[in-house]
């Protein structure tokens, strides 16, 4: 059985208050005061902290929660208007449309960086140097019979292999699961779960044999505990890294992630302040927050589309687009 240990109930409560683009005082913007609601994935939320801490600097009145329950517990929230914003390793489904639907919930879809989904092992394993999708969906595939690291490539030691991984309300187990294993949420069940980075790092440090995924600023952040595994499709292989990243060329497990922001908390002065300020600083704060800024002109695509108030996505509510340049994506919407 899974062993579930979400954040699902944490909340981050962070005095901030917003300024209309970075570094530019406008007089009325101090006597913003209100509350902005965040929460979602785990894997944006240091870029939502970095953005609310950076806010708070210049307008202390507004106050920002940032909350950490995963992509789909995220979405739960917002879909039922819940939340003001939820941040997204993955884009929004179609059952997360069909229930912001029933809700009356309409949203505006913003890219805010680019992340590479990590595959980790302990320090102290010295036998694996990379892994090829092929073995990676052998040890995570339905009813994968993979037990011990013999198992998984001839020469390897008869080492119990012990499983990290996102939990099922993640963005990043959907994505994982899709780009490895072929089928969103396709995976074995007899492995750690959980919805908060942190716990995913203390798991994979402490065992030998452990091997795990999450997002990449949780490995910057940690690299004296963890051992990064490049990934092999075919053409040798690959580690994440801030050019592989952005490049593309660490595959397949590249991919950007998003804020969702409520159509209708977008009018209020607190919220529509906050998001610009988020897209204005974002290719500043990502960085600092352990990811890759995407392209200029996709910060520029999305500021015009928040501007604008486009709702909807690009992806159709049917799951991540892989391998389809984000600059593709936002043209297609005209």
């Amino acid at each position: 059985m899974t062993s579930q240990h979400a954040l699902t109930a944490l909340t981050l409560a962070v005095l901030v208050a917003a300024p209309g683009c970075p570094g530019r005082h406008d007089a009325n913007a101090s006597k913003l005061e209100g509350t902005v609601k965040a929460d979602g994935s785990s894997t944006v939320y240091p870029i939502s902290e970095a953005a609310a801490e950076e806010f708070q600097k210049v307008h202390p009145r507004v106050r920002v929660t940032v909350g950490i329950s995963g992509t789909g517990g995220g979405f739960k929230k917002f879909t039922a208007g819940e939340t003001d914003i939820s941040d997204a390793s993955r884009p929004i489904k179609e059952v997360e449309m069909q229930a912001a639907a029933q809700h009356g919930v309409e949203y505006i879809e913003l890219p805010v960086a680019f992340d590479g989904l990590s595959v980790m092992v302990n320090p102290k394993n010295t036998w694996v140097d990379h892994l090829t999708v092929d073995e990676l969906k052998r040890i995570w595939q339905p009813g994968s019979t993979v037990k011990k690291w013999s198992d998984v490539r001839a020469g390897w030691p008869a080492e119990e292999i012990r499983l990290f991984g996102a939990g099922h309300d993640s963005g990043t187990f959907d994505y994982f699961t899709e780009a490895i294993c072929g089928k969103e949420k396709a995976c074995r069940s007899d492995f750690t779960a959980s919805e908060d980075d942190n716990f995913l790092v203390q798991g994979i440090a402490g065992e030998k044999g452990a091997l795990g995924f999450f997002g990449y600023a949780y490995y910057v952040t940690n690299q004296d505990k963890l051992k990064i595994v490049p990934i092999d499709t075919g053409s040798g292989p690959v580690a994440p890294n801030d050019e592989t990243i952005r490049k593309g060329t660490y595959k397949p497990l590249s991919r950007p992630v998003f804020i969702y922001v409520s159509r209708k908390a977008a009018d209020r002065p607190e919220v529509q302040e906050f998001v610009k300020f988020y897209i204005a600083s974002a290719k500043r704060l990502v960085p600092e927050a352990g990811y890759i800024p995407l392209p200029d002109a996709v910060y520029e695509m999305a500021a015009k589309r928040f501007e604008a108030r486009r709702t909807g996505t690009v992806y159709g509510g049917k799951g991540a687009k892989i391998g389809i340049a984000l600059e593709e994506l936002f043209k297609i919407e005209g």
